[in-house]
C-alpha cells in the first residue's frame, strides 16, 4: 500500500482513506474504513469514463447486480455512489497479498494439491456470479486474493461496465476490454462474453498459477501477437501432467460450447481437492501473517497527525494499547472473509469541522446542505455510532422508533375513524342543501339547521381532540427517523435535523421540504435501494408509497385551505352547499391520505429497524 498523494482524497462518501492499493483499466483503488471502524478497498473510477452517460448507466446496473454476489469466495459490495461527481463502488477488503503477488513475487508456482484447492474457490465463486446474472470477464491472478481461508474473487460484473463505452469489446482507443494473457478468444474477436468465458480465464489462472507463466505467453513480442496466439494457437501447458493438465486443457478450448460446464469442473476437482489442514505452503501462510501485520499497522493519516499534534506527544511515537485485564484471551488471528484479525473499532479522532461545510446553529436554517466533491475533505460525520467506553452508546446512535410508530398509527386510525364519520355527515349536509332555491338565504331555508351546525360543531372538536396529539407523535417519530438516517448516512440526508420537525410548522416550506427530507429517509433506510441518474442520489422501491402518500396529502391540504368557511356561515344556500361540498371532496382525499400514511411509518420504521438489526 502508497502513502496518499496531494492529489489523492481523504474521504470519499462516509470512508475515511488510509493509503492506495493501486490502480486500473477503470481508476484507482484505495483502503479506507468506514464510520464503524470496517476496513474496505474504494474504487474509483476515471472522470473520462465518468463524464460518459452510457458508463455510468451501465455501471449502476453492474453494482446493483453485484451486491447480489457477497459470499464466502467473492468480496461483498458494501456501498456505491454511482451518481456522484466521479462514480466510486466499496468491497470488503479482503485480508491478503493477490495471487500474482504469491506466484511472482513471494513465493513462486503452487503445489498440486493448492492448485486443486485454488480450482475449487473459484470454480465456487464463478457459481456465485453467475448466479447473479454476471459475468466477471477479467478473472486473471490480480483479482484473485489468497487468504487462510481459501482464495476470493474481487473486480466481479464491473469490468462488464466498460464494454457500454462503445457497445462493443473495444474501447474508443481500440484497447480491448480484459486484461492481456488472461483473455477468452471471444473477447479478443469482440465477440458476446457468456460464463464460458470465464471458464477460459479459470483455464488461464490454474495455469499460471501452477507453472508461474501464461500458457500463451506475454505482450513481449508484441500485444497484438499476444492476442493471435490466444485466438489461433494452443496453449503451452508445459510443467503440468496428469489430470490437472486435461482439466486446464478443456478450460482452454478455443470454441465456448466445447468448454466444460462449472458443475463438470466441480465433480473433477473435487476428487483432487484436499480435505484436511491448510490448502497453502508455509511460507506462503508466513506471507499472509506479515500481510495482516502490516495492514493492522496502517495508521489514519488524521489520526496519526493528531496523536503527533497532542502535548508530550513524541515524534514516530505509536499511540499506547489498553491495558489488558489479567486472564483475557488473546485476539483471534484467523482471518475471516473481509475481516482483518485482531481489530477492534477504534474511538473517532476529533477533527475541526472545515468552513465549507457548516453545521450546527451557525448553519442555514433550510437551505440543503452543499453536495460534498468526491476529492474533498469533509468533517467526521457528528452522528456517527462508535461504542464509547465501557459499553455505553454515543449520541447519535439509531434507535427503533418501533413503539412510537405504533401509537402514531394507533392516533391515526382513530383520526380516519372521526374523518369517516365527519364524511358521512358533510354527505348528509350536501344532501339537505341539494334542490333548495340557490339564492334563498341560508336563514330561512326550511333544513333542521341548528341541530346539523352542532353535529357538525361536535365533530369537529372531536377531531381536534385527535389531531393535536398525532400532530406531536408525527413530529416526534419524523424527527426520529430522520436522525436514524442520518447514522446511516452522514451527511446525505437534505437540511439539518431540526428542520424534521420546523419543516411541517413553517407557511409555504410545509409544501416541499417534508417530502424532500423523507425521500432521503426513505432511500438511506432502505439497504436494497438503487441508484439512479433521474432524482436523488439513491432511488427505493419504496418512493411509491411516499409519492401516493404525499400527493394525497398535498391535494388535501390545498382543498382544506381553500375551503375556509363552515358551510353553516355562508350567506346562501349556494354558497353553503360549495362550502359543503369543498369539505366532502377533503373528506374523500383525506380518507387515502391518512391510510398511506400509517403504511409510511410502519415502512420506513421496519426499514429502520431490518438495518439496526443488521448492524447497518
Amino acid at each position: 500500500m502508497e502513502p496518499l498523494g496531494d492529489g489523492d482524497p481523504r474521504w470519499i462518501g462516509a470512508y475515511r482513506l488510509l493509503g492506495r492499493l493501486g490502480a486500473g483499466g477503470m481508476g484507482r483503488v484505495y483502503l479506507a474504513r468506514s464510520e464503524r471502524g470496517r476496513t474496505v478497498a474504494v474504487k474509483v473510477v476515471q472522470e473520462e469514463l465518468a463524464g460518459r452517460p452510457s458508463f455510468r448507466e451501465r455501471f449502476a446496473k453492474e453494482v446493483n447486480a453485484a451486491r447480489r454476489v457477497g459470499g464466502q469466495w467473492t468480496a461483498p459490495v458494501l456501498d456505491a455512489d454511482t451518481d456522484a461527481a466521479t462514480p466510486w463502488v466499496a468491497t470488503g477488503y479482503i485480508a491478503g497479498p493477490s495471487l500474482q503477488e504469491v506466484v511472482d513475487e513471494d513465493y513462486g508456482p503452487l503445489p498440486e494439491r493448492s492448485v486443486y484447492a485454488l480450482a475449487a474457490g473459484l470454480i465456487e465463486a464463478l457459481r456465485a456470479i453467475h448466479g447473479a446474472e454476471l459475468v466477471h470477464r477479467d478473472l486473471k491472478p490480480s483479482n484473485v486474493l489468497v487468504t487462510i481461508d481459501g482464495p476470493k474473487v474481487i473486480d466481479f460484473g464491473i469490468a462488464r461496465a466498460l464494454d457500454s463505452v462503445t457497445g462493443s469489446g473495444l474501447t474508443q482507443t481500440g484497447a480491448v476490454i480484459g486484461s492481456p494473457g488472461f483473455m477468452s478468444p471471444e473477447q479478443v474477436r469482440g465477440e458476446r462474453v457468456t460464463p464460458a468465458g470465464d471458464v477460459f480465464c479459470l483455464g488461464a489462472v490454474l495455469a499460471y498459477a501452477a507453472t508461474g507463466r501464461m500458457p500463451f505467453g506475454t505482450a513481449d513480442s508484441g500485444f497484438h501477437a499476444l492476442l493471435f496466439r490466444i485466438a489461433e494457437e494452443e496453449p503451452d501447458l508445459t510443467g503440468l501432467s496428469g489430470p490437472l493438465r486435461e482439466l486446464v486443457a478443456d478450460c482452454l478450448v478455443k470454441a465456448p460450447a466445447g468448454r466444460p460446464s462449472l458443475d463438470a469442473l466441480a465433480a473433477r476437482v473435487a476428487a483432487h481437492t484436499p480435505s484436511g489442514g491448510t490448502w497453502l505452503p508455509g511460507e506462503v501462510l508466513a506471507q499472509l501473517g506479515r500481510h495482516a501485520v502490516r495492514l493492522l499497522d496502517s495508521e489514519d493519516p488524521e489520526a496519526a497527525a493528531s496523536a503527533l499534534a497532542r502535548p508530550g506527544a513524541a515524534a514516530g511515537s505509536a499511540p499506547s494499547a489498553p491495558p489488558v485485564s489479567p486472564g483475557t484471551p488473546a485476539p483471534h488471528m484467523g482471518l475471516a472473509p473481509g475481516a482483518v484479525p485482531g481489530y477492534t473499532t477504534p474511538v473517532p479522532p476529533t477533527v475541526p469541522p472545515q468552513p465549507a461545510y457548516p453545521s450546527g446553529p451557525a448553519a442555514a436554517p433550510y437551505a440543503r446542505q452543499a453536495p460534498r466533491p468526491w476529492n474533498s475533505t469533509p468533517p467526521p460525520p457528528v452522528t456517527a455510532p462508535y461504542p464509547a467506553p465501557g459499553g455505553a452508546a454515543r449520541p447519535g446512535v439509531a434507535r427503533s422508533a418501533r413503539t412510537l410508530s405504533l401509537v402514531l398509527s394507533a392516533g391515526l386510525s382513530a383520526l380516519l375513524l372521526c374523518t369517516l364519520v365527519q364524511l358521512v355527515l358533510d354527505f348528509r349536509v350536501y344532501g339537505e342543501l341539494d334542490g333548495l332555491h340557490e339564492g334563498a338565504s341560508l336563514k330561512y331555508v326550511a333544513i333542521d339547521h341548528d341541530s346539523l351546525r352542532n353535529t357538525t360543531e361536535v365533530m369537529a372538536a372531536l377531531s381536534a381532540l385527535f389531531q393535536l396529539p398525532v400532530i406531536v407523535l408525527w413530529l416526534v417519530w419524523f424527527w426520529r427517523v430522520r436522525a436514524n438516517a442520518e447514522v446511516f448516512a452522514p451527511g446525505q440526508i437534505r437540511y439539518h435535523q431540526g428542520w424534521a420537525i420546523g419543516s411541517w410548522l413553517v407557511p409555504v416550506i410545509w409544501f416541499f421540504m417534508p417530502k424532500q427530507i423523507i425521500n432521503d429517509v426513505c432511500d438511506h433506510s432502505d439497504p436494497t435501494s438503487t441508484r439512479t441518474t433521474w432524482y436523488g442520489p439513491r432511488r427505493s422501491s419504496n418512493r411509491g408509497l411516499l409519492n401516493g402518500w404525499w400527493t394525497m396529502w398535498l391535494a388535501g391540504m390545498i382543498v382544506g385551505i381553500l375551503n375556509y368557511e363552515p358551510w353553516y356561515e355562508a350567506e346562501t344556500v349556494d354558497q353553503a352547499q360549495g362550502s359543503a361540498a369543498l369539505t366532502v371532496l377533503s373528506g374523500f382525499l383525506t380518507v387515502p391520505a391518512t391510510v398511506l400514511a400509517i403504511l409510511v411509518v410502519l415502512r420506513l420504521t421496519s426499514l429502520q429497524d431490518d438495518r439496526i438489526k443488521a448492524g447497518r
